[in-house]
């Protein structure tokens, strides 16, 4: 039965800092790369066949060093359709600063409701509309053909992935939080049916 294995960046350094990142190239933190390190380990007796990155490099910095620590090469593809949402104007700001210039409110409407966009940027159901075809025609046809598939890419990439795959509603997939490089495991069926769940 193949196996996708879903995991976050580690802490960015505007993680750390409590601002916007989305399609900003940010570099992962010390704790950062220790999380990936970590996660790495966590994954060693995984055999993996193939991993998914997206176009930033926090991401594909995690990577590298989780299949570092894990002694394993394999092939990988990258995609800005894992991207990160994109936060649009609020890239950069920082979040406490952002809610006392807007309002907390509208901030909170911003960076937790399912279909509001903030200015210039993507709401989740816009992130899920670029990722789910990319996952459904590309993830999913490696898992039809019985790979086990890593997937190292970001907060709402990956969290419209597992609201697919746990079936959440939109209202169920807003209190889904990921954290950083904590390995979430599908047991899939090769049609992509979710036949058990693990977090590490």
């Amino acid at each position: 039965m193949p196996k996708l294995i879903l995991v976050r960046h580690g802490q960015s350094l505007w993680n750390l800092e409590d601002r916007f990142t989305g399609w900003v190239d940010v570099p992962l933190t010390a704790k950062g790369r220790e999380e990936a390190t970590a996660a790495g380990l966590k994954l060693a007796e995984y055999s993996i066949d193939v991993a998914y990155t997206s176009n930033l490099a926090r991401a594909q910095n995690t990577l590298a060093l989780i299949l570092e620590s894990m002694g394993k090469q394999l092939p990988i593809i990258k995609d800005e359709a894992l991207n990160e949402r994109h936060y649009g104007d609020l890239q950069g700001l920082n979040k406490k600063r952002t809610a006392e210039q807007y309002g907390e409110e509208q901030v909170h409407i911003w960076r937790r409701s399912y279909n509001v966009p903030p200015p210039n940027g993507e709401s989740l159901e816009m992130t899920a509309a670029r990722t789910l075809p990319f996952f459904e025609r590309c993830i999913l046809g490696d898992i039809a053909q019985g790979k086990d598939v890593l997937v190292v890419a970001h907060g709402n990439s990956n969290r419209s992935i597992v609201m697919k795959l746990d079936n959440l509603t939109q209202e169920e997939v807003l209190n889904l939080n990921l954290g950083t490089a904590v390995p979430v495991v599908y047991d899939l069926s090769n049609e992509g049916e979710v036949l058990g769940k693990e977090i590490l």
